[in-house]
């Protein structure tokens, strides 16, 4: 696997569409229990390299009610996102994940995770791709309707300070989606 996750650290596939250089960010563990697949990178988290490493990463945690030294321990969590790199700026927010990521390496990184147990898909990105004719109209729907996806997948929302008023909006995410998913990690870890 070490070989794989530098192939991966090297890769340069979309170069040429990137604001910055290429630095993918990800970890994981042939060990890994849980899967994270978020959407991709931003610019605080290309910087540090660390997956998660701001405001969307403390959100969470909090829904998952771990610390972060259970949330980086990669026996517990693999963090794959749907692009390793940051996409660069948009109108409202980071642009799309770069497409040639997923399709490159998920596959090959799930081969090599033998213990998981829950895969969680956070945000649209990673729902659409993941879920594909399962997935809801809207992330909404699909979030809500979580327990269909399950044992395999949670879906959850982005995490983003930029959702609050999704989460404003969605009271019961809170009270049903976010107990559930900690009972569901906690028995796990």
């Amino acid at each position: 696997m070490q070989h794989l996750i530098e192939n991966i650290k090297q890769c340069t596939i979309c170069k040429d569409k990137l604001p910055l250089n290429p630095r993918p960010v990800f970890t994981l563990d042939p060990e890994s229990k849980i899967v994270i697949i978020g959407q991709a990178p931003g610019t605080k988290v290309h910087t540090s390299g660390i997956p998660w490493d701001d405001a969307s990463g403390k959100q969470l945690r909090r829904w998952l009610d771990v610390s972060s030294e259970v949330f980086y321990n990669t026996k517990n969590f693999a963090i794959i996102p749907m692009g390793f790199c940051y996409p660069g700026k948009g109108k409202s927010g980071d642009l799309p994940p770069r497409p040639e990521c997923a399709p490159k390496w998920h596959n090959i990184l799930f081969n090599e995770l033998k213990h998981v147990e829950l895969i969680l898909l956070i945000g649209m990105y990673a729902q659409n791709y993941y879920l594909k004719k399962e997935a809801k109209n809207t992330l909404t729907e699909t979030v809500k309707n979580y327990n269909r996806y399950l044992p395999k997948y949670l879906p959850l929302p982005h995490p983003s300070p930029r959702n609050r008023f999704w989460l404003n909006k969605n009271p019961w995410f809170e009270f049903e989606v976010v107990p559930a998913l900690q009972q569901i990690v906690k028995e796990i870890l």
